[in-house]
């Protein structure tokens, strides 16, 4: 049996991140969260391209663009969605989630998902560097992973070069 394990080490490894103007507070949070995780596992600083975007629909085209550049490793989308009075928030929600599976399977690149579905702000505070921690460097560890995975499946990752 041929078990391939976890392999968290981001030395060498290109990162496009692209993260959501729109709830800008939690944006910048779960921002320093990726990179803080990024870095502490040995991914140059240099080698992590950040791509603002005007909302969480616009993930999935940034991502895609930067996939398809072949520049990454992986990719990690921040962001957050935060329930309101109307079914805007259901669209939203179901528009990025597609949009971001959509990168991975056609390109074939990780997508790590870090943007947050709420019902509240509080929530979102919370998942965003407060009592439950950031999901911004969890994400960023599932980038490390799956892009270390791809590799050793035989799809060499993107490289600082």
């Amino acid at each position: 049996m041929n078990v391939y394990d976890s392999n968290l080490d981001a030395t060498g490894l290109r990162f496009g991140v692209v993260v959501s103007r729109f709830n800008h507070l939690i944006s910048a949070a779960l921002l320093e969260g990726c990179e803080r995780a990024l870095v502490q596992r040995g991914a140059d600083p240099e080698a992590i391209d950040v791509a603002w975007v005007p909302g969480a629909f616009e993930i999935p085209q940034a991502a895609r663009m930067m996939a398809e550049s072949g520049r990454y490793a992986a990719i990690i989308t921040l962001g957050s969605v935060i329930r309101g009075g109307t079914p805007h928030f259901d669209y939203v929600c179901i528009g990025v989630t597609d949009g971001v599976r959509e990168v991975m399977r056609d390109t074939g690149i990780p997508v790590a998902f870090g943007v947050l579905t709420t019902d509240d702000v509080e929530q979102a505070l919370a998942r965003s560097g407060g009592e439950d921690g950031n999901k911004g460097g969890e994400v960023a560890l599932a980038a490390i992973e799956m892009a270390r995975l791809r590799s050793a499946l035989g799809k060499p990752a993107g490289d600082c070069k």
